[in-house]
């Protein structure tokens, strides 16, 4: 008995796209050859979405998995496999789409509540399989639906809660429910809709005042917040302003708060009824006419120098009948100064400030803008220095001068100058700085600065500061005489000698041995020094160099020389006689000795 597989294919009837609630059948088929007619027995497996969902066996080669109510659940991805006889095929995978979903069920855990208090709602999709997701809708008249969406990984059912606002009457609920199929979303019919209907705790408040028009500042003005309420515990009336709370009460129906009218007062109003999570609000808008407008203070001058006359005077455009006070601001607090509408004084610096009048009609009181007068004391001549203390700079260092007023009101502008040139303005308290690095050989002198304020005595100018400028040295050189050679006993003269730099000038000599040997050191207000070293001897032999350095504190070394201390021409001529009168007598005593031996 010989067979072999020549296709194993799976297909669905109706169609591969059925409608939720109708029958469907998938069959898979075995095509089989046979060599002879002989009963072969085939074991059918039916897979959805790789799950295994149905198995048979049977000699046909056709098997049929019935679903005779189709769900959403039953979409997905079907094949099936073939086995006979030790052998084994598999079918294409094919597409099914149950289209539709069951009609989701909603109930609600209450049909009567009231303000405040919470709709539990629960929508299940009967025979549908999660992953789904819920959206359950509150609608009411005359309003958009509120919609919340729950997605359900496990279940097919969803809850979910609603709050019950003010202004709610009859509510509506439903639901429906969506799920993911290969094309996109699939959503189901809306569910039966339930009617959840709304009792009131309180009526919206009602807010009045007296009189209810022509208010005008200085009208004694009465607000009343009113309600209507189903049980009085837990109820609190709130009246504020602004989000500023004016008054409260608790446990009562009704609020009165009551006030002299301002200005002010003119604004939106606002009364909240609250018990437990319901909250209702009523808004009033109030206008208060001005009885007068707001004073104005006048100033003779705003700025004006000590023990001058300052006349200050508060006035009321048309109107003249108010009590009037004049102030001085100050952080404390208000300080009076008189109660009239002028002011006269003679001013000091310690005047100088901020001041307002004030203006009361009919318990009114009013306050006009600030004046600020700035009173000023004159500057004293400045003072002009160095910082570092001493009026002497380095050449290519910078410079830096302070001027300084010891007396004056602030704000004190200064003036620097270098010469005739103007360098700078500052403008601080008591002094100002000032850095020059600009420094040049020439500029040994010419400083000077000005200060001066808003008082009417002007500009006042420090004395000239003179500036010595120092010149660094610069390249130290060393000479002798004799030069190189010198006799032994003999005197020899150093010369030391810079280029450039400033006087004073200090000249060190040194010589060169296993440490450096100081052997002389002077102060010359000159560019050069002599030393004399007297009688020198053959230690003197050896290397020598000089420093020089002045006030601006960099020391300069020059390149070294070398002297050499030889005998002196008598000393050679006191030893050439005695090597010759040695050299004599071996010669006579040598000729003696060859005579003698001739003889014999």
């Amino acid at each position: 008995q010989v067979f072999t597989f020549n296709k194993v294919e799976i297909r669905v009837q109706p169609s591969v796209k059925v409608k939720n609630g109708a029958p469907m059948s998938i069959i898979c088929h075995a095509d089989i050859s046979k060599n002879t007619d002989f009963q072969l027995k085939h074991n059918f497996t039916i897979y959805k979405d790789r799950k295994l969902v149905f198995m048979t066996v049977s000699d046909k080669e056709d098997a049929r998995y019935e679903i005779p109510v189709a769900r959403s659940s039953d979409t997905g991805e079907y094949d099936c496999t073939v086995q006979a006889d030790g052998k084994k095929d598999f079918s294409n995978s094919i597409y099914v789409w149950v289209a539709g979903m069951t009609k989701p069920i909603l109930t609600a855990d209450k049909k009567e509540v009231s303000e405040g208090e919470v709709v539990k709602l629960r929508c299940e999709l009967p025979e549908e399989v999660p992953p789904l997701e819920f959206f359950f809708r509150k609608i009411k008249t005359n309003s958009a639906p509120k919609e919340k969406r729950v997605p359900e990984q496990n279940q097919n059912f969803s809850e979910v809660e609603f709050h019950v606002e003010e202004g709610d009457n009859i509510l509506q609920f439903d639901c429906f429910g969506k799920r993911q199929v290969r094309s996109g979303w699939e959503s189901s019919q809306h569910s039966n809709s339930t009617l959840v209907t709304v009792k009131e705790p309180f009526i919206k408040p009602t807010l009045i005042t007296r009189p209810s028009s022509n208010i005008t500042e200085g009208d004694q003005i009465e607000f009343e917040c009113s309600t209507e309420v189903a049980q009085m515990r837990g109820i609190e009336i709130i009246f504020q302003k602004n989000r500023t709370i004016l008054n409260s009460v608790h446990d009562e129906k009704s609020l009165k708060y009551s006030t002299v009218a301002t200005q002010e007062d003119s604004g939106e109003y606002l009364c909240k009824v609250e018990q437990g999570a319901v909250s209702k609000t009523t808004k009033l808008n109030v206008f208060v006419s001005e009885l007068f407008p707001k004073p104005t203070l006048s100033a003779s001058m705003t700025k004006l120098d000590e023990n001058k006359d300052l006349i200050l005077s508060c006035s009321i455009n048309g109107f003249r009948s108010a009590n009037f006070s004049i102030v001085r601001k100050s952080s404390s607090g208000d300080i009076l100064l008189k109660n009239s509408r002028v002011l006269a004084i003679k001013v000091n610096v310690n005047d100088t400030g901020s001041y307002t009048c004030k203006a009361a009609v009919k318990g009114i009181v009013k306050e006009s803008k600030r004046v600020r007068i700035n009173v000023y004391a004159p500057v004293s001549k400045p003072t002009l220095s160095v910082v570092s203390g001493s009026p002497e700079v380095v050449l290519g260092n910078p410079l830096q001068l302070i001027c300084h007023s010891v007396m004056g009101t602030p704000p004190i502008t200064f003036t620097f100058y270098k010469g005739d040139e103007i360098k700078k303005n500052v403008t601080n308290d008591t002094y100002a700085m000032f850095l020059d690095e600009d420094i040049g050989l020439n500029d040994n002198g010419g400083y000077k600065c000005d200060a001066r304020n808003s008082h009417s005595s002007g500009v006042k100018t420090s004395n000239i500061l003179n500036v010595t400028v120092i010149v660094p040295i610069r390249d130290a050189s060393l000479g002798s005489f004799p030069y190189g050679e010198v006799e032994v006993g003999s005197d020899t003269t150093f010369l030391c000698s810079v280029k450039e730099g400033s006087w004073p000038i200090d000249f060190k000599f040194f010589k060169k041995t296993d440490h450096e040997v100081l052997l002389h050191e002077v102060r010359e207000y000159s560019d050069r020094t002599i030393w004399h070293k007297k009688t020198m001897k053959r230690k003197d032999t050896g290397t020598y160099y000089c420093m020089a350095s002045n006030r601006a504190s960099v020391n300069v070394r020059s390149h070294p020389i070398t002297i050499s201390v030889i005998l002196a021409a008598w000393q050679k001529g006191v030893i050439a006689a005695f090597v010759l009168t040695a050299m004599a007598g071996a010669g006579a005593i040598a000729l003696w000795w060859f005579l003698r031996k001739k003889k014999k």
